[in-house]
């Protein structure tokens, strides 16, 4: 079972604060077990809003609004992709992160079974199975 952990913005990772450097060792470490553990998939922080965009969808067409965004509590500062056994264990994964404040929400990442009533054939899975493919193949290239 793949897991997100997105890491909740805050009024000051929105400003673009560098982590110190005894937060990135920290942190540094935090991953290393997540690797050692075999499970990290993935994981990365993110810039501020003020550098990012929205797309917002409707009848009309797609809008795009430059950021800044001011809804802080609902913007996203980073993640972490995991594969665990069950959705426990990513919590508990989840509880170690060494945050001093903030809010991290565990997720399951949906896989291709989950849409199989969507798909009776099979068809649209075996495609996006070999579009998968083509990505790792590119990611190892």
């Amino acid at each position: 079972m793949r897991f997100m952990m997105l890491v909740k913005a805050t009024p000051e990772s929105e400003t673009g604060r560098l982590p110190t450097t005894e937060e990135l060792t920290t942190m540094g470490k935090y991953n290393e077990e997540l690797v050692k553990a075999g499970i990290l998939l993935a994981g990365e922080g993110l810039h501020p809003s003020t550098r990012g965009a929205r797309v917002t969808f409707s009848a009309k067409g797609a809008t795009v609004t430059d950021g800044p965004f001011t809804e802080t509590k609902e913007l996203v500062s980073g993640f972490w992709i995991i594969e665990v056994k069950s959705r426990e264990e990513a919590i508990a994964w989840a509880r170690r992160i060494p945050f001093k404040d903030g809010q991290v929400e565990v997720r399951q990442v949906a896989s291709a079974e989950d849409f199989a009533p969507s798909d009776p054939t099979g068809e649209l899975r075996a495609k996006e199975e070999e579009l998968r493919a083509q990505v790792e193949a590119k990611a190892r290239a």
